[in-house]
Order: structure tokens, then sequence, then C-alpha cells
């Protein structure tokens, strides 16, 4: 078994770093305060191929595998800083361009994908309902037959993108009593569509680049020619979605931590207290080293995961671990970075603190992980 990256996949990370230690990270802290969306920015990443990497070229998009999506999104989560950039990218791929490339009629994806991926477009997935949260099987937003095609009612609300997308997937109940499985739909929607409105946008604790808002749909007609998938099939793309995306999206969570890392020992080597660098207290070489041991372990099951993606029947075990284990241990090494940096770490100057802050919503995002554990649970047969 090779654990090395390929020239290829080598070239793909240096290539990645530097665009995004010289492009993105101009500015990161005034954007985070006005929690500004970098919309010119997003357009410079999709000159870069990110917004689309593993979607064929004839789409426009970079053709990579699994694996080398996750080498390219590890390397974006290295060298950006801004958090919230990153994880609107992910999410705009992870949940939207895969779901249409894997389940869009040809149709669709001709429209579509070429502006997904050139950073043209900007897109988004809506299931999260105000009463439902992690609850999809309680779902509201309704789908009722008309001539051509379908009037959508309803609400989706903490809708990453949902703000400033210019397109959407948008799940409603098309047959209520067949339930989630074989009674809900997806829907491929242009947001300038009318009947559809962003009616907040909220502010939140981190990510704060990365727009979510709350979706409402008030008799909106789309034709039929706007489902994703099959009638009823909304369980199959939602699938998909979360196992490209639990996977995945955690990709940059480990060049996160990877940063993290060489920031703590950095400062560990150059800080002194009682006459010595304080990376030879072992309060302080216990921490980084456990940050390096939840790097490489991190690692290790994405890439697993995202090599399950494409040789396996299913990935969802894989992964819910690798989403599960990397966003704990995220938080973890934020926290353990600011303790080696002491009061400095809480200075907003420092940028660790902001790290901190993204770093919280891992562990609810893409399925809790309460949630994680009870799937991995049911995998075990409990």
């Amino acid at each position: 078994m090779d654990f090395s990256l390929s020239p290829e996949e080598r070239a793909l990370r240096d290539s990645i770093v530097k665009f995004s230690r010289g492009v993105l990270n101009d500015h990161v802290a005034e954007r985070d305060r006005q929690q500004e969306f970098p919309r010119e920015l997003w357009r410079k990443c999709g000159e870069m191929g990110l917004p689309g990497l593993p979607v064929p070229p004839e789409y426009g998009g970079s053709g990579l595998d699994a694996v080398g999506c996750a080498v390219a999104l590890e390397a974006l989560g290295y060298g950006c800083t801004d958090g919230g950039l990153v994880f609107s990218l992910s999410a705009h791929l992870l949940a939207c361009v895969v779901p249409l490339w894997k389940h869009g009629t040809e149709e669709q994806k001709r429209r579509y994908l070429p502006g997904l991926c050139d950073g043209t477009l900007v897109g988004a997935h809506a299931i999260t309902e105000p009463g439902s949260g992690s609850d999809s099987f309680s779902m509201r937003t309704r789908a009722e037959r008309v001539a051509g095609g379908w009037k959508l009612n309803g609400t989706k609300t903490f809708i990453s993108n949902g703000p400033v997308a210019d397109v959407a997937i948008v799940f409603a109940v098309t047959d209520a009593d067949k339930g989630f499985h074989g009674g809900t739909t997806a829907f491929l929607v242009d947001t300038g569509t009318k009947g559809f409105s962003t009616s907040r946008k909220f502010e939140k604790l981190g990510l704060r680049t990365s727009p979510v808002g709350e979706l409402v749909f008030e008799d909106m007609v789309v034709p039929d020619e706007a489902v994703l998938g099959k009638v009823g099939g909304g369980s199959v793309a939602f699938g998909s979605a979360m196992d490209w995306e639990r996977a995945l999206l955690v990709a940059g969570h480990v060049g996160t931590i990877e940063r993290l890392l060489e920031t703590s020992v950095a400062y560990a080597r150059t800080r002194t207290q009682f006459g010595q660098q304080i990376g030879k207290f072992q309060s302080v070489s216990s921490k980084i080293a456990d940050m390096k041991v939840s790097l490489e372990a991190g690692r290790a099951l994405v890439h697993k995961a995202a090599w399950m993606l494409e040789h396996s029947r299913t990935a969802s075990l894989d992964a819910s671990i690798a989403k599960l284990f990397v966003s704990e241990v995220l938080l973890k090494s934020a926290l353990d970075c600011i303790q080696i940096h002491g009061g400095y770490g809480f200075m907003v100057e420092y940028e660790v603190e902001r790290t901190l802050r993204d770093a919280v919503g891992s562990t609810i995002y893409s399925g809790t992980s309460e949630m994680q554990r009870s799937i991995i649970g049911r995998w075990l047969g409990l």
C-alpha cells in the first residue's frame, strides 16, 4: 500500500498552496469582521478549477478522482486562512456540484456545471428546515403537481451560500405517504425564479465570510425539467451528497490542523519562559505531539473515505468516521494552539482565535458529532 502522493498530486498540492497564500489571504481579518463574502476571490478560485474538482472536463471541471479532490481540498485548507471561503467552496462543490454531476440529466449538466465549475455561479444545498434540523424525515416543504411542473412552498434554514447562491438543490416532499425514502424529490432551482426569496442572513460565531441564510418558497413554480434524478428519488441525491461532503469537507480541516501544528511548533521554538524554549516543557510538547498524531490519523481516514467513494457500493460508514474524528480533533487542535500561545493566542492579530471560532461549527454542520456516532452505531448493528 503506497501512502505517498504521486508527482501529479504533489504538483497539484503545491500549486494550490501557492495560489492560496498569494491570492486568498489578504485582508481576511477585515472580511471576517465585516462578514463579507469575497465574490471576486471566488472567481479566482474558479480560474484555478477549485469549484469543480471531480467534474469531467467536458462539463468544465478538473476531472480529479476522489483522492485527488482530498489532496486539493487539504492544500486549500492548509494554504488559505479564510476558513469561511474554504467552507463555502467545499459546500458548493460537495453538496451541489457533485449531486448535479452524479444525478443530473445531460441538459442539466450542460446548463449548470460550466458556470458552477468556473466560478461564475455559486451553488447551495437546501434541505435543513426550522423545525427539523438533523431530522430530515420531518421535512415540511411541499412540491405539488401543476400543469407542466411543480409548485413549491416552504422554508429552508441554515443554508450555506444561501444568500449569495445562483442555483440551489432544493428538497421537497412530493408524496407524504411514502416518507423520506420515495416521497422526497430534489429540484434544481435558479434563485431568480419567481416565488424564491432569501428572508434573512444569520450572524455567526465563526466562518463569517461564508454566508448562511434562510430560503423561502412561496408558490414557486418550476418545470418538470427541474427535477434532479427521479421524482421520489431525493433521498438518493441527498445520500450521495452527504457521502462526498462528510468524506471530503474535512479534508480541508486536515490542512488546517497541519497549519495549526506548524504554527504551534514555530511558537514553541521561539517563545522562552523561565530560561528555556516553552517547547521543552512537557505540558506544551505533549499538546503538539497529540496534534501531530491527530493530523496523521485524520489524513489517513480522509484518504480511505475518499478511496471508498469510488471503490465501494457505499462510503457512508467511512465518511462518518472521518467526519467525526477530524472535526473533533480540529476543534481540540485549535484550542491547544490557543493554549500554547497563551495570551497572544487570545488576540485577534495572531489569527489563531479566528481558526478556533471557525472550528466550532465543524462538529455541527454536515451532521453533528452525535449524528455521526449514531450512524456508526447503526452500521455496527446497534
